[in-house]
């Protein structure tokens, strides 16, 4: 399966990465009358619902012996190659793990072969995405890493045919560690732990400098005067899309 990117923070990264209730609620009733759902690419188990069957698919095994032993049944395999019958479930659902498939395209149709109803991605649009304070001023290493992993709407369209497509807008005190959770809490991406279930973060090579330029800015009180509105706000919308193929059209 070649080299494992999670062997070496998979425990911080499972403990991090926990279900925000609300993002939830909005997956669940994207799924709404399927009885059965792949979960691919599906690391630790967040989203998978609890009252349907569910089969996960994940090609890491350190990100499986992450797995709760209650969890859904669970099955070594990539994206590209999922080891499921044709239309052998109602959902095949995709929660942030496109960016790390080695074959979008190809994982696509996987997914569109398996599902007789819906696929369903949770994943980030880059142009949506482009005016977050946290990579446009601080790490624009990882906003370039974006434009190059997350395939725009119109590609996804391309590959899957019409789709549906919401924006899911991020709680301010969203408990699911992805990059975008700590939009209101800054002082958290100055903390390793926090950082440790953001692979992003692991792929970039300026980390110190971005690092201390935050630091600095919080300190000084000037990320207080660009940013300190958002404290008001209760939710923000930075990209992150729920994109719905029904399969069949």
């Amino acid at each position: 399966m070649g080299t494992d990117p999670y062997r070496s923070h998979s425990a911080a990264y499972a403990n991090a990465r926990r279900p925000d209730p609300r993002i939830a609620a909005c997956i669940r009733s994207a799924l709404t009358g399927c009885r059965s759902v792949a979960n691919i690419g599906a690391g630790a188990g967040s989203y998978e619902p609890s009252d349907v069957d569910v089969i996960a698919i994940e090609p890491s095994w350190s990100m499986l012996s992450q797995r709760a032993h209650d969890s859904a049944p669970v099955v070594q395999g990539r994206a590209e190659s999922l080891p499921l019958r044709d239309r052998s479930v109602d959902a095949a659902l995709a929660v942030l793990t496109l960016h790390h498939w080695q074959d979008q395209g190809r994982g696509l149709r996987e997914c569109l072969r398996v599902a007789r109803r819906r696929v369903l991605l949770l994943t980030f649009d880059p142009a949506a995405g482009k005016g977050f304070w946290l990579t446009r001023d601080y790490f624009p290493e990882i906003q370039e890493w974006d434009n190059r992993q997350f395939p725009p709407l119109e590609q996804l369209q391309g590959w899957l045919g019409p789709i549906s497509t919401e924006a899911i807008a991020i709680p301010a005190d969203c408990i699911d560690g992805f990059l975008g959770a700590y939009w209101r809490r800054p002082w958290a991406y100055l903390d390793a732990q926090v950082r440790a279930g953001m692979s992003t973060f692991a792929k970039i090579h300026r980390l110190k400098e971005g690092l201390e330029h935050l630091r600095r800015d919080l300190e000084s009180g000037i990320w207080e005067q660009r940013y300190g509105h958002l404290r008001t706000s209760d939710t923000l919308d930075i990209g992150y899309r729920l994109v719905v193929k029904h399969c069949g059209s």
